[in-house]
Order: structure tokens, then sequence, then C-alpha cells
């Protein structure tokens, strides 16, 4: 049985211990594969950010959200394939899978014919898995440089997914090694919209606060276990 109110709570109050108060880290509760009224129960506990994955599976559920999605910032965290930048565009207010400027080509001109300047974060691949996606470390400031030269596209930082590991601290030196990366960039064009490093899930988001996230995407600790795991 689910307390999504206690299980919120209880990654409130971890953020508490693990982070100095005065430092703000987001929350994404990550409603993929649960209902539209374990969303809704999250969002009615002062939930303010919400993450999908899916472009079919996330748009029913904001149509049964309605108004009680006024005011809540809406994430697609998960691989945007470029037949489905229109709706990701015209759907969510952050897309933290950019990967390739195929993409961000495709995410510019949607926002641009709907007068929008989409918010995106550059994901940075560290696993050695061809199946995973983002971009290289290596390629990540030249990625960023390039991606400056779409007008109707603002890249806010960078998002993480690190390899599947049973032992959660085996996350923390790819934490570490992307919050380089990040500040790097943050140094080199002092940008200050150059702002989000989104990393941490579950399972590991304590280590991830520890390293300098500023978002974290929670799904299994608000709303418990998923059948496939939480990605």
């Amino acid at each position: 049985m689910r307390d999504i109110y206690k299980n919120i709570k209880l990654v409130r109050d971890t953020l508490k211990l693990t982070k100095s108060i005065s430092c703000s880290v987001e929350i994404i509760a990550v409603t993929k594969t649960f209902s539209y009224q374990d969303a809704l129960e999250a969002l009615n506990c002062g939930i303010i950010h919400i993450g999908e994955s899916r472009i079919q599976e996330a748009l029913p559920k904001f149509d049964q959200l309605g108004s009680s999605l006024s005011g809540v910032k809406k994430h697609f965290i998960g691989h945007l394939q470029t037949n489905k930048a229109k709706k990701a565009v015209e759907n969510f207010d952050f897309i933290h899978s950019l990967d390739s400027l195929k993409l961000a080509d495709e995410i510019n001109r949607h926002a641009a014919n709907t007068d929008k300047v989409q918010n995106c974060l550059i994901e940075v691949k560290v696993s050695q898995e061809s199946s995973k996606t983002g971009v290289l470390p290596d390629d990540v400031n030249d990625f960023y440089v390039k991606c400056l030269s779409f007008p109707n596209i603002v890249i806010r930082g960078l998002m993480l997914i690190t390899p599947y590991s049973d032992n959660p601290t085996d996350s923390r030196p790819y934490f570490k090694y992307v919050k380089n990366l990040f500040e790097d960039i943050k140094k080199s064009f002092a940008n200050t919209n150059f702002d989000i490093l989104s990393m941490g899930m579950s399972c590991d988001y304590r280590i991830a606060v520890d390293e300098g996230a500023t978002m974290i995407r929670i799904g299994s600790a608000i709303f418990g276990e998923r059948d496939y795991g939480d990605k």
C-alpha cells in the first residue's frame, strides 16, 4: 500500500540531512507508469515538478490532470526521438535528454513555430552500454557551444543517468565527474541560465545531492516499485 504523502516527506527530510537547507534541490516526481490519481496526490503534497518519459503515456495523463497542472513544471526525461519533438515542445517545460544536433534543430524549429524558447538539458553519456544515449563527456563542451546558435533553445544544464548497479555508491564517481563538467561550462561561459544539474534517482539521490545535484528524479521512492524498475 502506498503512502505518497509520507514518502515525499521522507525524501524532503532526507534532503535536509544531506544538504544545507539553504541549498535548493528540486524534486521531480517521476510519474511514468503511475496513474493520474497518483500524480494528483503528489501535486496535492506540494510537488511542483513532474517527469514523464513517453509522450504517448504523458499526454492523456496531462489531460486527466487538467487544471491541477497550473503552476507545475513538466519535464520530459526519456529518450526523445526527432519525430516526437513537436509534441514534446508543445507539452513540456523542460526536455532533459538533448543528445544530438539533429534533435536540437527539430526542437528549435518547433519552438520557433510556437513562439517559445524551450528549456533543455544536455544528456551526458557515461555508460559504455550501446543502448544508452547522450553526448560523450569529451564532446559536451563543443556540443554546448553549437547549441548556442539555436535561438529558440536555452541550455539550462546537464542531465546524467548512471550505469545500473546494485550498490548506490558506485554512482558517486560519475556524479563527481559530471559536476565538474557542469562547473567548467558554467565558469567558461558565465551563463546565469546554466543552473541545473539533473542527476540522482530513488536509489542514489542522497549521493547525487551530496555531489552537487540541483534536481533529482524520484519515482519508486515516492510512488512504490514499478514492474520493470525505477529508471
